[in-house]
């Protein structure tokens, strides 16, 4: 098993999969020479815990990816977080939610990341969501003391430890669609997705839908790398169906998750988590039968092509 440390990122998102790392990590297979694509980057948790020597992070979300390329750049320093969220902290405390309205419109018009951050912080239940003209719009949180000393020390503390991953590891960060982040990888490469979630609520910078779930697949398929897909497997009132339509092909892991999302508490429920894999990871777990259907994909598992076992 590995660690249960997790570290996690400045930026939060809805799903975000912080305490499903460990889980997550301990059916990961990367070498040194591999390089590690996430084309669904969101808050970067699964990356940043796995700290690969050589990755690449893309998101459709621009605000994502110049708030992580400012950090890698210089502009945006842990000290330069801590002035600016001690200093937006103080008039947030003086003048509330009319003061969290004012920096969402300026963000709207200047699009500074650590304004995305302050926005990121400020808002109710720490969601990332635009309107169809690409303006943040997520309302207030109204959470006293937002910016307490501790909670800024916090962040700061998140942002140092991204700029010491830079240091250490070649990691670039490219706002792009999917398939173009996944047309980068090859056999040297381990991709990891967390797409929308099919069939579920959807409050990402983009919509999901089952052609881009199919899209998605046939991208892998293509990319002849090993590959990793973040998915849910059933709840309490019904199954993704999508698993076997789609996925058919693929090993599966499963684990039990809460997620504390949603407006109304009613919507905050469990779901059983899956990994699906184009490669083997354990004896034990659950894999979908290939109803005589075949893949022209090689299994780099060296058990030849996918429903030919």
């Amino acid at each position: 098993m590995t660690s249960d440390k997790v570290y996690v990122p400045p930026i939060k998102t809805q799903g975000i999969k912080t305490k499903l790392v460990p889980f997550i990590k301990d059916h990961i297979f990367l070498s040194e020479t591999n390089t590690w694509v996430e084309p669904f980057m969101g808050s970067g948790v699964v990356g940043f815990n796995i700290a690969p020597s050589n990755a690449i992070f893309a998101d459709t979300n621009p605000h994502i990816i110049a708030f992580y390329n400012q950090i890698k750049e210089g502009g945006i320093t842990a000290h330069l977080v801590r002035s600016f969220l001690e200093e937006e902290g103080y008039i947030l405390s003086k003048r509330d939610d009319a003061y969290y309205y004012e920096v969402r419109d300026r963000f709207n018009r200047e699009h500074d990341p650590l304004d995305f951050l302050f926005l990121n912080r400020a808002c109710f239940n720490g969601m990332i969501r635009f309107n169809r003209n690409s303006e943040f719009n997520v309302p207030y949180g109204h959470k006293p003391q937002r910016f307490s000393k501790a909670y800024i020390t916090k962040i700061v503390n998140q942002v140092a430890h991204v700029e010491g991953l830079l240091k250490c590891n070649n990691w670039s960060f490219i706002c792009q669609p999917f398939e173009q982040t996944i047309q980068l990888a090859n056999e040297a490469s381990f991709i990891y997705c967390d797409p929308p979630y099919i069939g579920r609520h959807v409050d990402y910078y983009d919509s999901w839908n089952v052609e881009e779930e199919q899209a998605l697949c046939e991208a892998l398929i293509a990319s002849n790398a090993r590959f990793m897909l973040s998915t849910w497997d059933h709840n309490s009132y019904r199954e993704n169906e999508y698993i076997e339509r789609i996925w058919y092909f693929c090993h599966k892991i499963t684990h039990e998750h809460f997620y504390y999302v949603g407006a109304k508490e009613e919507n905050r429920n469990s779901v059983i988590e899956a990994l699906l894999t184009n490669y083997a990871v354990s004896e034990n777990q659950d894999v979908f039968p290939c109803q005589n259907r075949q893949l022209s994909l090689f299994c780099p598992d060296g058990i030849g092509f996918y429903g030919q076992k």
